[in-house]
């Protein structure tokens, strides 16, 4: 099976968070699914299958299916757009529908923009985020009070924690065994560490052991699940705002994100892809 291979959310053509997209006649398996996905060796690998006048999606991390994942889909958004020409797909996914779009810039630059499934979140119990706090090696005293540590979803569930200096989020650790432990408690995707530079400025760094990767360097997944999230409280930023994330990993990455007022409605994440090179 031929395996594209693409870097989602690059910024300035560098960077980026690598995607497998493979297109099928029939989806294979979830055994040979996982073990593809394993072999290409990224964070997901999107599966893809005409159907109709649509496209059913799944989605491979190296140890585990994905109901939703945001790179995966800008990425095969971007393939997509190359194959068939720009415009907007329609996705059917386990559990929603969504739409991708490809665009072309007059210098040839993909970019492609999502369409997430709804919003929610809800507080998450006290006892779980002491837990990952300490696992994080996190007090209380360097979280920024304005965010309070919540779960969001817009499609996967994420956990949205806040740190009020940028320095913090550079110095992220964990034990990957017992936060992938804690992670699968509560079915969480990704934890989601930001911190608010300005109105329309996050910077984000993704712990992903639930799917055996110590960090993501791009998740348009926690990207939306984030806006939802900043609209249930009524954050005071810009509903059009930028998220900076790979900066820590050496892997700069770039993601665009809006939303509207209307509470649950869907988000879109856009960002420029790129093939990576052999040897990448």
């Amino acid at each position: 099976m031929n395996i594209l291979k693409l870097a989602a959310f690059s910024y300035n053509a560098k960077g980026g968070n690598p995607a497998g997209v493979a297109f099928c006649d029939e989806m294979p398996s979830d055994a040979e699914m996982l073990k593809i996905a394993k072999e290409a060796g990224y964070s997901e690998t999107a599966f893809l299958v005409k159907h109709a006048d649509s496209w059913r999606v799944r989605y491979f991390a190296p140890e585990t299916e994905v109901p939703f994942c945001g790179h995966a889909t800008i990425a095969l958004g971007a393939a997509l757009g190359e194959r068939f020409g720009v415009g907007t797909y329609k996705l059917i996914l386990n559990q929603s529908e969504i739409t991708v779009s490809a665009k072309k810039s007059i210098d040839n630059i993909i970019t492609a923009t999502l369409q997430s499934p709804e919003t929610f979140s809800e507080d998450a119990p006290k006892e779980y985020v002491e837990k990952i706090l300490t696992a994080f090696n996190l007090s209380k005293e360097e979280l920024d009070a304005y965010f309070p540590i919540r779960f969001a979803s817009a499609g996967a569930k994420h956990l949205i924690v806040a740190v009020k200096n940028r320095k913090r989020l550079a110095d992220m650790s964990y034990p990957f065994d017992l936060v992938k432990t804690l992670m699968a408690e509560k079915g969480l995707v990704t934890i989601c560490l930001i911190w608010n530079e300005a109105d329309n400025v996050f910077h984000a760094r993704n712990a992903f052991a639930s799917g055996g990767i110590y960090e993501d360097p791009a998740t348009g997944a926690a990207a939306a699940a984030l806006a939802g999230y900043l609209r249930d409280i009524n954050w005071r930023g810009n509903q059009s705002f930028t998220i900076f994330q790979g900066e820590d990993m050496g892997v700069p990455s770039r993601l665009s994100v809006q939303y509207t007022s209307l509470l649950g409605e869907s988000i879109k994440v856009s960002g420029e892809v790129r093939p990576i090179l052999e040897k990448e």
